[in-house]
């Protein structure tokens, strides 16, 4: 962030980092106390109607171009695509389970931690870039997210999930440059306020509960992911040509930590590895505190 003093760039830093911060050790407390919090009613909530709404409420607001929405959609196709052969790579060399490790290693944690950091650093139209890239990883958490540990391919639950079409709807009042009624945008702004504090509480309330395995293959695997995503990104944003908010708001995706939705897939239907994939989330979420104000002081 050329142009920013020292005194400045600590506090642009502490004013986006340091909310996000807080409110997940809300949840976590919550968790250390024995607090009573439903962490699969939450889920369902932010998922049937915390998520929908916001991706439509802000979409529909008109803050990026269609098609430069639509050019971010397909930088994270390609970059989730990196992420998985470099992963498929690695994993296949070190003799990790690619079943168990494979969808933690590509797909980030852009809801609990990635939006609210770009809302809050790029404003709203960061915040709108910010969900180009989260309905892409959405799509892969309920797909390759839930498939690789299956270890098979099923239709029926993705065809059931909200924010599937709030992302076609979203898409088509873009492309048609249509605002919502002023009563049902409101509607969905209140509603959609709903996902963000709740997803960082969840998100601290998780990691207070996880039982982790080997934290030393944790670390390794955060440092790989780490390296790996900085590369990526580092690639993807020269060969797209992403320059201001849209360059800073790639980046800082790229550099997210795994998704903790991939780990409850993994302990439905590949328990064995559970414990390994918790200690590498939790590795690489606690780096991230670390790593995401270097991203911003250094590099967007």
């Amino acid at each position: 962030m050329p142009g920013r003093t020292l005194e400045q760039l600590i506090l642009h830093i502490s004013n986006v980092v340091a909310p996000v911060v807080l409110c997940v050790l809300v949840g976590f407390a919550l968790a250390k106390f024995k607090l009573p919090y439903d962490n699969k009613m939450i889920t369902m909530l932010v998922s049937n109607v915390g998520y929908p709404t916001l991706i439509i409420a802000h979409l529909s607001a008109g803050h990026v171009e269609f098609d430069a929405f639509l050019i971010m959609m397909a930088a994270t196709v390609a970059a989730v695509a990196c992420f998985g052969v470099i992963a498929f790579a690695f994993l296949s060399v070190v003799g990790l389970s690619r079943r168990g490790f494979l969808s933690p290693l590509m797909l980030n944690n852009v809801g609990n931690i990635g939006f609210p950091i770009c809302a809050l650093a790029f404003g709203a139209v960061g915040g709108a870039y910010a969900i180009a890239f989260l309905a892409v990883v959405l799509v892969g958490v309920f797909t390759i997210g839930m498939w690789l540990p299956m270890g098979k391919v099923t239709l029926g639950d993705l065809v059931r999930k909200p924010v599937i079409y709030a992302v076609i709807v979203a898409l088509v009042l873009m492309a048609t440059d249509t605002r919502l009624p002023t009563p049902i945008d409101r509607t969905f702004t209140i509603l959609g306020g709903l996902a963000v504090p709740l997803l960082l509480l969840t998100l601290g309330h998780t990691l207070a509960t996880l039982q982790t395995g080997a934290l030393w293959r944790g670390c390794y695997l955060a440092l790989f992911h780490l390296a790996m995503a900085g590369g990526v990104a580092f690639a993807l944003v020269h060969l797209f040509g992403f320059t201001g908010v849209e360059r800073g708001v790639f980046i800082l995706m790229c550099m997210m930590p795994p998704s903790v939705a991939t780990y409850l897939w993994v302990d439905m239907y590949d328990p064995d590895h559970a414990p390994d994939v918790a200690g590498f989330i939790l590795i690489a979420t606690l780096l991230s505190v670390i790593v995401l104000p270097l991203v911003l002081a250094f590099w967007v």
